[in-house]
């Protein structure tokens, strides 16, 4: 018995191909149904939705940007959801220039997402984890290649996801950063921070969210 095989037609194979092609150059890779509806949590306004200290020396909206600075005296400050969170995806922009220290917190035990120059190691330790513990910045959650994808003094887009024990990191579409660490199990609200004791500026635009909690 002759089995003929049926040659594939050249529209679809060209297709098939160039989707696969498109699957390799693509930065981002999420698992089905991640983060396809970042919602803003920054209405590019006011601070509805954050929990703002009163009074409010740190933290202005410009233009649709928030802007942080340290007041006159040097104090700091980290601005948090209203809301408390677990497993999400964040997505922001961030530009700053000079030695500022800041960073994107989250869950409890707190978890820190550096962002400028680490005021212990003395050198830029951007969209690495940072944990408070005896190893403050374990080698497996450092950014690898940062220098290659860092654009400084220009806005620079980073994108956090924690799902369970994982912490994925993508910087202006390349993913630098996935850590694993099981300290950190709790909700709470994320926090974008000014780092007291020295005088830094910071400005956050297109700041979105999606609660990957909800999606369960």
């Amino acid at each position: 018995m002759n089995i003929r095989l049926r040659r594939p037609s050249f529209p679809g194979t060209f297709l098939l191909l160039a989707s696969l092609l498109f699957l390799a150059r693509c930065p981002y890779s999420f698992a089905a149904g991640d983060a396809r509806q970042l919602q803003p949590i920054f209405n590019g306004k006011d601070l509805s939705g954050w929990q703002v200290p009163d009074p409010n020396p740190f933290w202005r909206v410009i233009d649709g940007v928030l802007v942080g600075q340290n007041d006159p005296a040097m104090k700091g400050h980290v601005l948090y959801t209203q809301k408390a969170y677990k497993d999400f995806v964040i997505e922001l922009e961030a530009k700053w220039t000079g030695e500022i220290d800041s960073g994107i917190m989250l869950r409890h035990p707190e978890l820190q997402l550096q962002i400028g120059i680490s005021r212990s190691l003395k050198k830029d330790m951007t969209c690495s984890f940072y944990t408070n513990g005896k190893e403050k910045y374990p080698e497996a959650g450092q950014a690898k290649r940062l220098d290659r994808y860092l654009k400084p003094g220009a806005w620079n887009r980073i994108r956090l996801e924690a799902r369970g024990d994982i912490f994925t990191v993508w910087l202006n579409g390349h993913q630098i950063v996935r850590y694993r660490d099981s300290r950190f199990p709790d909700p709470y609200a994320i926090g974008l921070q000014i780092h007291p004791g020295l005088k830094m500026k910071i400005e956050f635009r297109d700041i979105r969210l999606t609660d990957l909690s909800e999606q369960n």
